[in-house]
């Protein structure tokens, strides 16, 4: 049994909104702020991983 990894999107904005991207199969829209210090946030509800334009060498 394998465990998909999570979507991760690349963003120039700190402030992103995420509905899940399948219409009516995604979930309700949420606005998430990226931590300056941490450069990245997960939506709570898809776990897709946004992460801020300059910050993807610091992912693991």
């Amino acid at each position: 049994m394998t465990t998909q990894v999570p979507e991760t999107e690349i963003v120039s904005s700190r402030r992103i909104a995420c509905d899940g991207g399948e219409g009516a199969l995604g979930h309700p829209r949420v606005w998430l702020q990226i931590a300056e210090d941490q450069g990245w946030v997960e939506c709570p509800y898809c776990d897709k991983r946004y992460i801020l334009e300059g910050h993807e060498a610091a992912q693991s």
